[in-house]
């Protein structure tokens, strides 16, 4: 092979590597970014000072795919007391005021693609911190999740990266550790989350 052979046989693998490295990091299979609220919620102190638990705002995660979120009337059963004199309590004044659900932005989404149901996880007595993170200690609720350019380029060259929250890899690698630790039935097949 020539040298222009070979230079040109280089240049189209690295545009293979960076084609690969691209589409792989522009698919982003989960999102958790810290977003702007209608209303700042604090978790940290609804959870560590009030000690009110995750089920108790999120009661579907318990019985439903979705986790879902409190309705004002929910929020107003404490907050018509505690706390009516705060700004943003006065916002949930208004949203319950006028009937209205807040218009609360989505943090955590997994792919279109992904079936993922809390029940099943609920049920299986795992923290919501397990996949949330330490939620109870923030004031706002963001993860960083969702592979990196720079652990699609590692991986390319041949490093393995620990998986990042809320991947294929992260989650699969979580049923078998509880598989192995917990002597629980946590399910491998691809059609669980793909179907």
């Amino acid at each position: 092979m020539t040298k222009a052979g070979v230079g040109a046989a280089a240049v189209v693998l690295l545009a293979v590597l960076i084609f690969f490295a691209v589409s792989a990091w522009s698919r982003q299979p989960a999102i958790a970014k810290p977003s702007v609220q209608p209303i700042n919620f604090p978790h940290n102190t609804h959870v560590q000072t009030y000690k009110i638990d995750c089920q108790y705002c999120h009661a579907d995660a318990r019985r439903s795919e979705y986790a879902g979120l409190p309705s004002v009337e929910r929020c107003m059963g404490c907050h018509k007391i505690v706390a009516a004199d705060r700004p943003e309590i006065k916002k949930l004044a208004e949203y319950a005021g006028t009937q209205t659900p807040i218009p609360w932005t989505r943090v955590f989404k997994v792919p279109e693609f992904t079936y993922f149901t809390h029940k099943a996880h609920v049920r299986a007595s795992v923290k919501c911190q397990t996949c949330h993170g330490p939620v109870e200690t923030m004031t706002t609720v963001a993860a960083v999740t969702g592979p990196t350019l720079t652990n699609d380029m590692l991986n390319l060259v041949g490093f393995k990266p620990a998986a990042p929250p809320l991947t294929m890899g992260w989650c699969v690698e979580c049923h078998r550790e509880q598989n192995a630790t917990r002597h629980t039935q946590a399910p491998l097949d691809c059609v669980t989350c793909h179907h």
